[in-house]
């Protein structure tokens, strides 16, 4: 096992209800300096584990843990946390009420009451409140230098920019916005409904979904994953595919296939519902929760996303007062 447990106990979600023994899979990198004022904090996105946000750290790159203390959480649901994939009976998968990715407290690792099906839903504030238990009585942390993340890391990179103000020093988000946008709810529902497919949309058969199933997610996601121009130039034949079937086949089913069905269900409710100003300190008011951002931002949105577009964060940008905008191009 390539990464530590903290134990959270029982905690209280956002909705009220008790998740009892639940625990949060980190992996840190690099050592945390005296003053403690070298922390980055790099959350997962959607279905990754931290292993898929090694490509940016490492000697002489972007996050260098020569120089910097960097943990990286792993989200609720992805079958590392507290997961449904890792949540024993008595609940089984027929109720599952769609939240979290595995690694950390998900279904998936979660024990009775809650496992694939009774998993409670877990919101990103609850995520950003568990990692902020990590930080704090882990490790003594009271500022944090940077919060990056990608795409659900980077709703979570806003999240602790609000949720936190006065310790988040900068927060640097990519492809990834403050709330779930209408065309990025879209996206994730079109992945729900072609996963519920596969047991006629019929909530008393989710036990019967198998990872075999996710490979219809895997085609529907192929289309949003990728820009226009990726598949109109064939840039997938620099990876060695001779065709645009056997891209789809050997990386979007063939990677999605990977996941567990029911983490993937809690993942997508915890997507759907991000909104970093859904808690009572904000009450929905999305504005006000940007603006109590402290934080030096750097928000990079890539000009060819299909679902979490530049527009949205430009939007988010301009309500914050110490950002940038810096798209990827």
């Amino acid at each position: 096992m390539d990464y530590e447990i903290f134990d959270l106990g029982d905690v209280t979600l956002q909705s009220g209800v008790t998740l009892p023994n639940a625990f949060l899979a980190y992996k840190t990198y690099g050592e945390l300096n005296e003053k403690k004022d070298n922390v980055i904090v790099y959350p997962t996105a959607f279905g990754d584990h931290h292993v898929q946000n090694e490509w940016l750290i490492g000697n002489g790159m972007a996050l260098d843990p020569r120089k910097y203390f960097i943990i990286v959480p792993n989200l609720l649901g992805n079958g590392l946390s507290s997961s449904p994939s890792n949540t024993p009976a008595p609940f089984d998968k027929a109720n599952f009420p769609q939240v979290t990715n595995g690694l950390s407290s998900s279904p998936s690792n979660t024990p009775a009451p809650f496992d694939k099906a009774n998993f409670p839903q877990v919101t990103i504030y609850d995520n950003v409140k568990f990692q902020h238990r990590l930080v704090t009585e882990k490790f003594g942390i009271e500022k944090i230098a940077l919060v990056v993340g990608w795409s659900m890391g980077g709703v979570q990179s806003f999240q602790w920019g609000s949720s936190y103000p006065d310790m988040v020093e900068r927060i640097a988000p990519f492809c990834g916005g403050a709330k779930t946008w209408p065309q990025t709810y879209i996206v994730l529902d079109g992945m729900k409904a072609a996963l519920m497919a596969a047991v006629g949309h019929d909530l008393n058969k989710l036990n019967h979904l198998t990872s075999a199933d996710m490979r219809a997610v895997g085609r529907v996601y192929a289309g949003w994953g990728l820009s226009q121009t990726y598949y109109k130039e064939e840039l997938y034949r620099e990876m060695g595919y001779d065709s645009l079937e056997n891209f789809v086949a050997g990386v979007w089913e063939d990677s999605f296939m990977r996941m567990d069905p029911h983490n993937v269900l809690a993942m997508l409710w915890t997507g759907q519902n991000g909104d970093i100003s859904a808690n009572s300190a904000y009450n929905g008011d999305f504005d006000e929760a940007l603006n109590s951002i402290k934080a030096l931002a750097i928000i990079m949105p890539s000009i060819t996303d299909l679902f979490c577009t530049a527009d949205d964060n430009e939007y988010e940008a301009k309500h914050i007062p110490n950002a940038v905008l810096n798209p990827i191009e």
